[in-house]
């Protein structure tokens, strides 16, 4: 659960990476689907096709709970007065079992494991007291600890996604060191610890996504951003990262990219807001595998689209969630949010939402009722992956924090929140069963964009293997599988689809007007593939095209053309089309049954060499 946005080194442990447990090392919970996942469109689906929703908790303390002020040792100074002791909360009160059992009993499928960058690196075994419901695990580190409870929690069926919550081991989220992946500690050591934690579970199948970085947010001085390039860009860092994981630890996982929290000060008269993921509407990511992108969002009633959740310093005249009527709300989490599952474009992709909540017997209040009520119908109606936050808390005499779903006291003994008392419990019964997509998901149309924006932007393995093909330029090229459709005539972005020829591992990178047979842009220079080749990627050197990639297939391919013009309006097929890939530039694209053959362009007085036409040959 957040809490509020207010203004104003050990070595690794030397261990192995770890085996899978055995299916009979813990009873089977969890049946009904094999790993790996991948997504097909806006869908989440497992190793056979089918539908995999992601029916998710999150339990948390892996990444602290300490407030940060006073002893460490004293509840007191915890959030909610619960100690998790650097490992997952409750482990001192109820048997990991136990734990894992009322996870099975909630319906869930998978969990969102907290860790920080510091617990990777954190030597100091944790206290006996920490883990005594638990005493096997006496005399562990908090990353081992980390492992076993990966382990159980796969052993009995469970999906397990990995969630980089902090750097530093403290509760989030505020102004606390913890605002970007790179508060505390270089982008470098962050990628550096997501590779190591990656290879540590690699042989687990059931570990099946890394969530890159948790709430990316505002510090006291600088905003993140969303495609900037410099070293607070959200976009850039995940993108380089998610590649580095695919790549270089273990191509299965799932890459879980959330929007950003809140940029701003939060004081009337002053910017500020919670962009979440409206920047991917106009640049989304594109893996080097484009069936593993998994986008996320955190709501929670008593935040808002521009307010920052604070009561007293930093709160503003902003509405709450929670202040929204039923219709308000559902357009603001469709233009936050839920656009990227709900439409069709290169942003789509399964939406996760990975956090939210609201408390539980002690809330009382009508507007916190009723959000979760109204939030609990959006996710129902749009059929949305989530995770509820959190699982795990303690209480006394029935009383404490209140927002987990399973609590308990020092005694062992368990709340539950089918006990008779828990005026969630209607809601949460809905959620697990309204209908929903089940069964085998038929491959869609593919939409991903490219954005070389600041630098190369090279998706393909194959090309990646093939090394530098146009030295000096800024590179771009569509993932294996998928072909280059459209450009923009400024601003170097362009649009892949799939449903092209296949392609062979024969490529050739096209300078010149070799392959031009026909004058199709009388008076501009051309470049063209081959017959038998099509596009897939290009080259720029500032703004100018460089080169054009073209990529054999054996399939025979149409050899009349027709040219599309964009060098002063927009000139594509009627929706779907991919969506606006270069927001306020204009866009030339090829229809969905022609493959791109050739650019054109001219570096006559007054222009600068970017792409004013485009080439287009039917397929067949």
């Amino acid at each position: 659960m957040r809490r509020l946005l207010v203004v104003l080194a050990l070595l690794f442990p030397l261990t192995p990476a770890l085996p899978a447990l055995p299916a009979e090392a813990a009873p089977l919970l969890v049946s009904g689907w094999t790993a790996p996942l991948s997504t097909r469109g806006r869908w989440i689906v497992d190793a056979n096709g089918n539908r995999f929703r992601l029916k998710s908790g999150n339990w948390h303390g892996g990444s602290g709970t300490w407030n940060g002020s006073g002893d460490q040792a004293d509840n007191a100074n915890h959030h909610a007065g619960e100690n998790s002791n650097r490992i997952p909360l409750g482990l001192d009160r109820a048997p990991m079992a136990s734990i894992i059992s009322g996870f099975a009993e909630l319906g869930l499928n998978s969990i969102r494991l907290q860790f920080s960058n510091e617990m990777v690196h954190d030597s100091v075994v944790v206290p006996d007291a920490a883990v005594a419901a638990n005493p096997a695990l006496r005399g562990k580190t908090p990353l081992q600890v980390y492992d076993v409870v990966v382990q159980e929690l796969t052993a009995a069926g469970f999906a397990v996604i990995l969630n980089n919550h902090t750097n530093t081991t403290r509760w989030c989220c505020g102004v606390d060191g913890n605002e970007r992946w790179n508060t505390s500690q270089s982008t470098a050591t962050w990628e550096s610890d997501w590779l190591f934690m990656v290879n540590r579970y690699k042989t687990n199948p059931r570990v099946v996504g890394a969530d890159l970085y948790n709430e990316v947010r505002r510090n006291v001085l600088d905003d993140p951003n969303w495609g900037l390039g410099d070293d607070h860009d959200w976009f850039a860092a995940s993108q380089h990262l998610g590649d580095r994981i695919l790549t270089e630890a273990n191509p299965n996982l799932l890459i879980v990219v959330e929007g950003i929290n809140w940029t701003g000060i939060p004081v009337d008269g002053f910017p500020h807001d919670r962009p979440t993921l409206t920047p991917a509407r106009g640049l989304s990511h594109t893996l080097v595998a484009s069936d593993k992108l998994v986008y996320s969002a955190h709501f929670y009633g008593y935040t808002g689209p521009r307010h920052s959740g604070a009561t007293g310093t930093g709160e503003t005249s902003d509405p709450r969630y929670q202040d929204l009527s039923p219709s308000e709300l559902i357009s603001e989490l469709n233009r936050q949010a839920f656009f990227v599952s709900g439409e069709e474009g290169h942003f789509t992709a399964p939406l996760w939402i990975s956090e939210f909540g609201v408390g539980g017997r002690e809330e009382t209040g009508a507007k916190p009722r009723a959000w979760f009520e109204n939030f609990v119908d959006q996710l129902i109606r749009t059929d949305a992956d989530f995770a509820y936050w959190p699982l795990v808390g303690w209480h006394t005499n029935r009383t404490g924090n209140g927002w987990a779903l399973l609590h308990w006291d020092s005694a062992g003994s368990r709340m539950g929140l089918y006990d008779g008392d828990d005026w969630r419990a209607s809601a949460w019964t809905r959620l697990m069963n309204a209908p929903s997509r089940t069964g085998f998901i038929a491959p869609g149309t593919v939409w991903k964009m490219l954005s070389p924006d600041h630098g190369d932007f090279v998706e393909s393995l194959r090309m990646r293997a093939a090394g530098d093909w146009d030295s000096g330029a800024r590179k771009a090229a569509c993932p294996d599988g998928l072909r280059l459709i459209g450009l923009a005539h400024t601003g170097n972005r362009s649009l892949c689809t799939s449903g092209g020829p296949v392609a062979s591992t024969t490529y050739e990178v096209v300078w010149d007007e070799r392959h031009v047979t026909t004058d199709w842009a009388s008076g501009y220079t051309k470049y063209q593939c081959a017959p038998g080749y099509f596009m897939t990627g290009y080259a720029v050197r500032g703004a100018k095209l460089s080169t054009i990639l073209c990529t054999a297939t054996s399939q025979s391919l149409g050899s009349t053309g027709r040219t599309v013009w964009f060098d002063r309006s927009d000139n594509r097929p009627a929706a779907p089309n991919g969506a606006d890939f270069a927001p306020s530039a204009y866009k030339g694209q090829c229809a969905a049954n022609e493959y791109l053959a050739g650019i054109a362009f001219t570096t006559r007085v007054g222009s600068t060499g970017t792409p004013a036409a485009l080439y287009c040959r039917p397929l067949t």
